[in-house]
């Protein structure tokens, strides 16, 4: 058994070797759960756990409102960049890298595009995981390829929804899923980058959307299917929308979202009882995929 911290500095859990820190917050103890290099980077950000008083008109109070709120956020933001860069530092000349997607993974995007241009890194190929990182990334001037061209990658980085002990992840809120999934597959190394926000006791534990793939034929057929699985008895199921039509992903799917009131017992099970329904075409459950998980 050993310690994992909670805490609002940057750190760095690995599955490999063990290390010992010293923080003042809240631990927490977990088993079967490799802690690798931990590393701080800048000062604690203000976490909002103290009331603050405002005297003076309602005017004034609204606006200072708006103030913390708005400095919270430009705080959040900044940890998100803080990690992003330091998964950065995973990257090498000469790698093939996959680019995941999403706010922080952005970030990371944004970061190589840097490096490159500085001729801090050379000679690298990278694949996106989705049209708007590939956007992004075309944007920078990034070298791109598919799997098609580049099958094996020496390292991905992307974002994560939920985290748990164990560094299995869901991912997917934002509709990239399937492309996801496969790059990081193919990548020897997954470099996870998350906020504290994101960390769970059990998957499907933050209460928000556990996302799985289906063709669009028969969609409701699926929909149902899903929800009366025995491994994830007690989700609620919705389709996706935008708007007022169905959510298509890059791959001309649509999602399912699932929503449950406590984690998933057995995510390993959840995982095969979906795949195994035919018109399914992948889940966000990711699982023994993360090598290192940077938390903000």
């Amino acid at each position: 058994m050993l310690t994992r911290t909670w805490r609002a500095r940057t750190s760095i859990v690995g599955r490999g070797a063990t290390t010992t820190t010293t923080a003042r917050t809240v631990t927490s103890s977990c088993a079967g759960l490799g802690l690798g290099r931990r590393a701080n980077l800048g000062q604690a950000r203000p976490t909002g756990n103290g009331r603050t008083r405002t005297f003076g008109s309602s005017k004034r109070a609204e606006a200072a409102r708006n103030q913390t709120a708005m400095s919270a956020q430009l705080s959040q933001d900044e940890l998100k960049k803080q990690a992003a860069w330091k998964a950065v530092e995973y990257v090498k000349s000469g790698m093939k890298v996959g680019l995941g997607t999403g706010s922080t993974a952005a970030f990371a995007v944004e970061r190589i595009g840097e490096l490159l241009a500085n001729g801090t890194l050379k000679d690298i190929i990278c694949v996106p995981t989705s049209t708007r990182t590939q956007e992004q990334a075309t944007s920078l001037s990034i070298p791109l390829a598919t799997l098609d061209e580049v099958p094996k990658l020496d390292v991905a980085i992307d974002g994560a929804d939920e985290v748990d002990p164990a560094l299995n992840v869901v991912k997917g809120r934002g509709g990239a899923l399937l492309r996801e999934k496969m790059v990081e597959m193919a990548s020897d190394t997954f470099v996870c980058i998350v906020d504290e926000t994101k960390l769970v006791d059990g998957l499907g534990g933050s209460k928000l959307a556990m996302p799985v793939e289906i063709v669009q034929f028969c969609w409701k057929y699926n929909l149902e299917r899903l929800k009366n699985l025995p491994e994830v008895a007690g989700c609620e199921a919705k389709l996706r929308m935008e708007g007022d039509s169905p959510y298509v992903t890059d791959n001309s799917n649509y999602i399912v979202d699932l929503y449950f009131d406590n984690p998933i017992k057995d995510s390993y099970a959840a995982a095969k009882a979906i795949s195994d329904l035919e018109g399914v075409v992948d889940h966000g459950l990711f699982l023994d995929m993360v090598t290192t998980c940077i938390i903000a």
